[in-house]
């Protein structure tokens, strides 16, 4: 049913051959399913019919049960897309690739395993919370249930390892802030005692009453963060962020504000919300992003921004999307806890590509290698970056 698939089977080459057994070293007990397909496609391109549907739905359900339920993705196509290859995306036992090279042709060829000797594992769910009066507790090793009381608010840790603040009826007697922040290489869920839902990604913060009152909801960030915020009209919630300010109702919004990244990007899911800087104030729609490059830039809009991307590592995955080798590896130096440093004329094109970021960093390495742009040497925590010569 694939059409790449069916391509390679009628006019194969050496790329595709490449791309194909390479699929079969990853999925062993595939070779039976390949061969069947083969022989069926080509049985009836030479007949000129074509498979009747029953039977390519039996050979496709058998593929799918064999390799932990893979899926064909179809990407939007982008306006600087347009002059690319085709696109091949597969999911493998759990994850998704593609990748162009500079010529805009797929690059299939398939690295030994040894290549890259050391390996670091991903990050996972690990923070701390500093409490009011200062003490702090590790929230990957502290046991599930009550974590502490804070005013008229209890910290619970639930089993599935998120946190929620869980408020009593009466008021607090004055307001008190808590802190949680993530490492390079953590990320964390809470839950507010307003019922919104934080997700913190890696070295990352957020400072915020451990109940609301007043008028607003008043929240501090750093890093990055995606909210869903529950609605309250009678209290808009505020996001504060490097002298930036995004209030909103109720809605589903990610705000990206890493110092290394050079600027502040707040990007709607759904719902409205308004960001502010100064005496300057923009409402942005969902599907827009709000740009502010440095501390005495302006606002600017993104229209048709790709949400799948910008949410990606909350759900998951890397979505790369004509990212240059240096905001790749910003990513992965946060998410894999490295220090990388580049070495020569290190390409400054652009890659696309999707994987899952609960992959050790050798596999995304060995993966960014293949473009022959790129090579990687891995020492303990340091990662180096040199051109291809």
């Amino acid at each position: 049913l694939d059409k790449d698939f069916i391509d390679w089977v009628i006019n194969p080459d050496a790329n595709m051959d490449a791309f194909w057994n390479g699929f079969l070293l990853e999925n062993p007990g595939q070779e039976e399913n390949v061969l069947h397909a083969k022989k069926l496609i080509s049985s009836f391109q030479k007949r000129g019919e074509k498979a009747p549907a029953e039977l390519k739905e039996r050979i496709w359900q058998s593929v799918l049960a064999g390799t932990s339920q893979p899926k064909l993705i179809s990407m939007k196509k982008r306006r600087a897309w347009i002059a690319a290859a085709a696109i091949i995306v597969l999911l493998v036992a759990g994850y998704m690739w593609f990748y162009f090279n500079n010529s805009s042709k797929i690059t299939t060829q398939v690295l030994a395993k040894n290549e890259i000797k050391q390996d670091i594992a991903p990050g996972g769910n690990r923070a701390t919370l500093t409490l009011a009066n200062g003490s702090t507790i590790i929230l990957d090793s502290a046991q599930n249930g009550s974590l502490a009381t804070q005013g008229n608010t209890q910290v619970v840790k639930l089993k599935d390892g998120k946190l929620i603040y869980q408020k009593e009826n009466s008021n607090p007697a004055s307001i008190q802030y808590n802190i949680i922040s993530t490492p390079r290489g953590g990320q964390y869920q809470l839950t507010l005692t307003d019922g919104s839902q934080v997700w913190l990604n890696a070295a990352s913060s957020i400072t915020f009453p451990t109940s609301f009152v007043g008028d607003k909801r008043e929240v501090k960030i750093t890093g990055e963060a995606y909210f869903e915020v529950a609605h309250n009209a009678a209290m808009p919630f505020h996001v504060s962020v490097n002298k930036m300010d995004v209030e909103v109702l109720g809605t589903h919004f990610n705000v990206n504000a890493y110092d290394d990244e050079g600027m502040i990007k707040t990007t709607l899911f759904e719902g409205s919300v308004n960001v502010s800087k100064g005496n300057e104030s923009v409402k942005i729609r969902p599907g827009q992003q709000a740009i502010v490059k440095n501390v005495l830039g302006k606002i600017q809009i993104k229209d048709d921004v790709d949400l799948e991307a910008v949410a990606a590592w909350k759900n998951g995955k890397f979505i790369f999307q004509n990212e240059d080798i240096f905001s790749i590896m910003r990513k992965l130096e946060r998410w894999y806890n490295v220090d990388v440093t580049f070495k020569g004329n290190v390409t400054k094109e652009d890659f696309i590509g999707i994987i899952s970021s609960k992959v050790n960093l050798s596999q995304i390495l060995r993966l960014l290698k293949q473009t022959g742009t790129v090579k990687f040497s891995v020492i303990g925590k340091n990662v180096l970056v040199e051109e291809v010569k």
